[in-house]
């Protein structure tokens, strides 16, 4: 096929002008020699379309190689498999923790499930495919889940901002989606800290924060399971002298313990006004609360946490929607000093 022959050190210039241009084929590589470099034209090029160019081109007759071009998008592997009508309903987001992809299927596609799932096994590369099956429910804040394809194994390592972090997500309460709002705490944090993290599951917060910090952090979470995995990320991560786990109600183990915090993360949004008091009598004046919360607003979530810290003056550094949960409902972060 037809194609322009330039020499090595010119290449790069004169590629960006014909891809400007829309002249070269995509569909086929640019190969190499020694000296030169070789550019596929498209068949529509007309020669007097390149002299006008003003650059010394020869052109040439030359076995292109085609391009191996594959599915680009999740989407694109459904294509085919399932009417384009309906896969407009699939949500296209979903959750990829370590080598685990957990996706959401609406009703009426369950039909469709392990095409589905295969796709998205295909896309991501992954090991496993999980679907949701429930909303999250109880104080242990894990949902149910059904194996689609791939290794039926729910256990992985995820890594996030340099943290490895081993779970089970059929066990285990976790969200890739808050590792932004994880590494903006990080950046509050500063050496020396005395941190209680209330609800810490397998310790997300916990670890990316003692990892970067010189802190010591009571970690307390209801969840056995929860427990035993971040028992294995203070491992890990060589945690073992910043992190002391702790199983139980937050509000039970808490009440007996003597701490000083400077920090209090509360990231429990559904229920964690209910331990706003324990919280105000660990937190030392000047310290801080990451609080979270589901709200429609910022006042509800803050008035919360004046009327817990009762005649303490509060101090909002800093109100924040995380991430959607539903139309007009947010995860909500409130960073309020207690002075």
């Amino acid at each position: 096929m037809k194609g322009i022959k330039v020499p090595r050190k010119e290449a790069n210039n004169i590629r960006k002008i014909l891809m400007e241009e829309s002249l070269i084929n995509l569909d086929f590589k640019i190969t190499r020699d020694q000296e030169f470099v070789y550019l596929p034209l498209k068949d529509s090029v007309k020669t007097e379309k390149l002299v006008s160019f003003d650059i010394d081109l020869e052109i040439v007759e030359n076995d292109f190689e085609a391009q191996k071009r594959g599915p680009k998008s999740f989407m694109d592997y459904l294509k085919g498999k399932i009417d384009e009508t309906e896969t407009i309903e699939i949500k296209k987001s979903f959750d990829i923790i370590g080598d685990v992809v957990i996706l959401e299927i609406p009703e009426d596609l369950q039909k469709y499930k392990y095409i589905i799932g295969k796709a998205a096994l295909d896309f991501t590369k992954r090991k496993a495919v999980f679907m949701k099956k429930s909303e999250i429910k109880g104080v242990t804040r894990i949902r149910e889940m059904e194996h689609l394809t791939g290794e039926n194994t729910s256990e992985t390592i995820h890594i996030e901002y340099g943290s490895r972090i081993m779970l089970d997500v059929k066990k285990v309460y976790f969200s890739p989606r808050l590792a932004t709002e994880r590494e903006r705490l990080v950046q509050q944090v500063q050496d020396g800290e005395i941190i209680i993290d209330m609800f810490a599951g397998v310790g997300p917060f916990v670890v990316d924060i003692s990892r970067k910090k010189e802190v010591l952090v009571y970690a307390v979470d209801i969840n056995p399971h929860a427990i035993y995995y971040l028992k294995k990320n203070i491992e890990l991560n060589h945690l073992e002298k910043k992190v002391i786990p702790i199983l139980g109600d937050a509000r039970e183990v808490l009440r007996q313990k003597t701490i000083n915090a400077d920090r209090i993360i509360m990231n429990l949004p559904g229920t964690a006004h209910e331990f706003l008091d324990i919280a105000m009598k660990l937190i030392k004046p000047g310290g801080i609360i990451n609080y979270y919360e589901f709200s429609s607003d910022f006042d509800t979530p803050i008035n919360r946490i004046v009327d817990a810290a009762g005649s303490r003056n509060v101090e909002i550094i800093n109100k924040r929607n995380v991430k959607s949960r539903s139309p007009g409902v947010w995860h909500v972060s409130i960073d309020a000093q207690i002075n």
